[in-house]
């Protein structure tokens, strides 16, 4: 199915929202906790496209999409896990860090929601929790607010990096203090489209 979605969405990448990518070759082999900033629904199609076919990514995504008739239905078949962001949703926690554990690569986006172009929201703590606790790089990803239809979209891959933890496992503020260096480092990317 994900080869197919691949496929379906291929005139939406290429024609409607064509994307421009710089930084591909900072995407290393195995387990990775891909983040990006979020701003429009594409995004995690663009990121998709991005990392290309090779790079098989499972999303993370808002219980609620589930319900949608089509949309639902084309995201699990293409193999989202969905979070219910309203409670402590084990059932995903444990779903994404068995994939990463099987050396696969999972999109989430720290922000838990779109940000609107000068917006703030307080990041979450949920991709530090599961890069620290399966031992993933993160890989951040910029995609500009602003994306024009039928014009290129420029997405910066930064370089991958571990997060530090100083115990075994990481504590509440650590996490914090991770999610917070991760978005600086998407956002610095910003500054890297040409």
């Amino acid at each position: 199915y994900y080869n197919l979605l691949y496929c379906a969405t291929w005139p939406i990448v290429n024609f409607i929202h064509p994307i421009r990518v710089v930084g591909r070759e900072h995407i290393p082999e195995g387990r990775l906790v891909i983040c990006g900033n979020h701003t429009s629904l594409f995004d995690p199609m663009m990121i998709c496209y991005a990392m290309t076919k090779k790079n098989r990514v499972r999303p993370m995504a808002k219980l609620e999409l589930r319900k949608m008739p089509i949309a639902g239905f084309l995201l699990e078949r293409g193999g989202a896990i969905f979070v219910d962001r309203g409670n402590a949703d084990l059932k995903a926690v444990k779903d994404a860090m068995r994939h990463l554990k099987d050396d696969g690569k999972l999109l989430l986006f720290p922000e838990g929601t779109r940000v609107r172009e000068g917006e703030e929201v307080a990041a979450k703590g949920g991709a530090a929790l599961l890069a620290t606790r399966t031992k993933s790089p993160f890989l951040p990803i910029y995609i500009p607010a602003k994306k024009r239809w039928f014009s290129k979209t420029t997405i910066v891959i930064g370089a991958p990096y571990y997060p530090e933890v100083e115990g075994i496992k990481a504590t509440a503020d650590e996490l914090l203090v991770i999610t917070d260096e991760l978005m600086n480092r998407i956002r610095a990317l910003g500054a890297e489209q040409v």
